[in-house]
């Protein structure tokens, strides 16, 4: 009895943990829970809300879509702040170029409560920079970039992006164990340490600068044989006059100088003579720079901590528009972030692998049916 009620418990304090601090699908009233940036003018972009050419379900496969080519686009929503002190992070959204862009963003930006909406821009100080983006076949890349002391640190593993017009399911975990992971399609492309992935701090370890290289440490791993000597015979030009050429009968040379044979190559030209080597009896090996701890290293077991998010927004630049945004879910529950991907994601991806295959049917038996007319 009392292990159930202590099993009860604590589930009950599992579940209290667990909390949504945003979450959107863009249904009705979507517009006042969002607000556009008016900081590049004319320049900005309009969205729109569109489910795209191809979907399953027309309503509910509906996000917000970029509307016009070669334009800034700027739009945030904002949530009570939140600290992740202790929680785990998740970052989870949904991607569709169906445009197959060829240059522009496809991330979100995870914002202070110090944003101004209708200001935002690239230069807006955000916390998190998390999602997909693309230019041209050098650049196909997951951004994971977090700002840590004012300074917005990237991330030194490559994360390759889906580059198709397919929708995609992008996932952020951040863990209070300073641990995080990407997922794309629910499934993990990559994860590890924050420490080892991002130069949040200096490094442990420095070259010693009192240490240098002593003046008689031999890194020659051979040496010329002294006893070793060139042979007499070894000498011999490269080219020679060709022994088989004749002048021409017709040469004159009062008009056309003193003839002279072509020349080949020597079949005698040994090349450089280089003495042979041996093993250097003096080698040392490859010297190695010493190392001392860091004195400006200071270790943080709280690298993954955010005190203030406020704040979601799309910042980009696109050439060429269509790209649509949805399923957007940020929260501290690994758990509920799968199943809104199993609800809002793999079901739709189920469903409209088969409509899209019913579709290539369809198409298929309708140009049959046409080219049969022309059978004879």
């Amino acid at each position: 009895m009392k292990f159930s009620l202590f099993l009860i418990a604590a589930v009950s304090a599992v579940i209290c943990n667990a909390t949504v601090y945003f979450e959107e699908q863009f249904g009705d009233g979507w517009e006042g829970r969002w607000v556009e940036s008016t900081h590049r003018g004319s320049e900005q972009g309009k969205w729109k809300l569109s489910a795209g050419k191809f979907y399953n379900d027309a309503e509910k496969d509906k996000g917000i879509q970029t509307s016009q080519d070669a334009r800034f686009y700027g739009i945030s929503a904002a949530f009570d702040k939140v600290s992740t002190e202790g929680k785990d992070l998740i970052i989870q959204f949904t991607v569709k170029h169906e445009q197959k862009i060829d240059c522009g963003g496809g991330y979100v930006k995870i914002f202070p409560s110090s944003l101004d909406q209708k200001d935002m821009h690239g230069d807006s100080q955000y916390a998190i920079m998390f999602g997909p983006d693309i230019c041209g076949p050098g650049t196909k890349k997951v951004h994971v970039i977090f700002n840590y002391k004012g300074k917005n640190l990237l991330t030194k593993k490559d994360i390759r992006c889906k580059d198709d017009e397919f929708t995609h399911l992008y996932t952020l975990i951040v863990k209070p164990d300073n641990t995080y992971e990407v997922r794309i399609d629910n499934k993990k492309v990559e994860s590890g340490g924050l420490e080892d992935d991002w130069d949040f701090l200096p490094p442990k370890k420095i070259k010693d600068p009192e240490a240098s290289k002593p003046d008689d440490w031999d890194e020659r791993e051979k040496i010329d044989d002294p006893e070793d000597t060139k042979p007499e015979d070894w000498d011999k030009p490269e080219f020679i006059p060709d022994p088989e050429a004749e002048k021409q009968e017709d040469w004159d040379d009062e008009m056309d100088g003193e003839w002279e044979p072509p020349q080949i190559n020597n079949p005698e030209y040994k090349g450089e003579w280089k003495p042979k080597q041996i093993d250097n009896p003096d080698y040392k090996g490859k010297w190695i720079h010493p190392e001392i701890d860091n004195p400006e290293y200071e270790a943080d077991d709280e690298l993954y901590k955010q005190e203030d998010l406020a704040a979601i927004g799309f910042d980009l630049w696109q050439v060429k528009s269509g790209t649509i945004f949805d399923n957007i879910y940020i929260g501290n529950d690994v758990a509920e972030a799968e199943k809104a991907a199993k609800d809002l994601f793999e079901a739709t991806k189920v469903r409209l692998g088969f409509g899209v295959l019913m579709m290539f049917v369809i198409l298929h038996s309708s140009v049959v049916q046409h080219n049969s007319l022309f059978i004879p």
